[in-house]
């Protein structure tokens, strides 16, 4: 067993493939052109995380060699693609906005749990001192705004009927 396990974590460097530190780089046909593109797949994922144009060799006729430069470069690259990625997941997730009321400085909160059988979300208020005021469910659909969270504050917290 233990030489499968050394197969898979096993470092591939050919001019077309490369495998290593948990990426897959892959020189393939440009589907667009007569061109190269690379593909960087993350080890376990089935969709590559980036794809790109590739240089031509020399011969203007066959992809130019991938090499430990390259590589590196486009791990670099594919890391950042998938981190903007899941930071505009989380914003899409994750509203937050300030509210002054007479009183005081609230912050409103939608959080959006997304589940193919169950999706939920839930909407709070918190003081300043980030004590929680009031929480209640809300549709996935509700749409956190200035307005809506100003109203929210006017009805006492009540659910809101949207």
């Amino acid at each position: 067993m233990q030489d499968d396990e050394t197969d898979r974590d096993a470092k591939v460097q050919e001019p077309r493939l490369w495998c290593d530190d948990g990426w897959t780089a892959r020189v393939i046909k440009n589907q667009d052109d007569d061109g190269w593109a690379v593909e960087m797949i993350m080890d376990g994922e089935d969709e590559p995380a980036l794809v790109g144009p590739w240089t031509m060799g020399r011969d203007k006729k066959n992809p130019k060699p991938l090499d430990a430069s390259a590589f590196y470069t486009l791990v670099k690259t594919a890391t950042e693609v998938l981190r903007r990625h899941e930071q505009q997941l989380h914003a899409l997730l994750h509203k937050s906005l300030k509210v002054r009321t007479a009183s005081a400085r609230l912050t409103i909160k939608l959080d959006i749990v997304p589940d193919d059988d169950n999706p939920s979300a839930t909407l709070s208020a918190c003081d300043e001192a980030g004590e929680q005021l009031a929480q209640v469910e809300v549709p996935t659909s509700f749409k956190l705004t200035p307005d809506s969270a100003a109203e929210w504050i006017a009805n006492d917290f009540r659910k809101p009927g949207r």
